[in-house]
């Protein structure tokens, strides 16, 4: 497959064809948002910057994003989001899988307050989780990368960082939002199918539109 994209209504359609696009490569064989546009296009904050389309996925309700695979970026077109959702997810809620001893207690915490606060900045959840201290960054980004594996949360967007006049101060922040408020909110229904069924499934699909060597790694992960 062979991509290359200057504008985000043609990364659209590369995502809702090969329905999953890495941002940095990953799967051997694979595009990825990086290798399909031009090196002098990202950062540099204009409509055909594809740093800023990350985030302009998941805000247009195009495309699920978040670290869900290998703890890299990745982006998941609608059709194919329920049954990624359903391989690499669980049936049991987090607080079921805390009480079976599978989730963290900080996990559990910053899953709750996402779930309260749909769409929570990145600093605000740190200051509300209390692991404000630096030796606790590392576990606070452990728990992030921990909810997104498991797609409990997704990225749904950026918050911009502005002062007292409203006016943008700083560096803008990741915005969290539990996989069952985002999926509601742009109307992608739930999938009654068994994981396996799941995986067969995406597997058909990317049999169809990559290489044997990526769908080698692909069943891989998705195992």
């Amino acid at each position: 497959m062979e991509y290359k994209v200057k504008t985000y209504e043609e990364a659209i359609k590369v995502v809702e064809e090969i329905g999953l696009l890495p941002l940095a490569p990953l799967i051997p064989g694979f595009p990825s948002l990086h290798g399909i546009t031009s090196p002098d296009s990202w950062h540099s904050d204009t409509e055909l910057d594809p740093w800023i389309w990350r985030t302009k996925f998941p805000t247009d309700g195009i495309a699920g994003y978040g670290k869900f695979m290998k703890k890299k970026s990745i982006l998941v077109s609608r059709q194919l989001l329920p049954y990624v959702k359903k391989v690499l997810g669980y049936t049991e809620s987090v607080e079921d899988r805390y009480f079976d001893g599978m989730v963290s207690k900080e996990a559990l915490t910053i899953y709750k307050l996402i779930r309260q606060e749909e769409g929570i900045d990145t600093r605000v959840l740190r200051k509300k989780s209390g692991l404000t201290h630096k030796d606790q960054k590392k576990l606070f980004e452990n728990v992030l990368l921990e909810l997104q594996g498991t797609m409990d949360i997704v990225i749904s967007g950026i918050q911009e960082k502005k002062n007292i006049e409203g006016e943008k101060n700083g560096w803008s922040s990741t915005a969290f939002e539990t996989y069952d408020s985002w999926a509601s909110r742009n109307k992608i229904e739930l999938i009654d199918m068994e994981k396996e069924a799941a995986r067969d499934y995406l597997l058909g699909h990317f049999i169809e539109v990559s290489s044997e060597e990526s769908v080698k790694s692909l069943r891989k992960i998705l195992s």
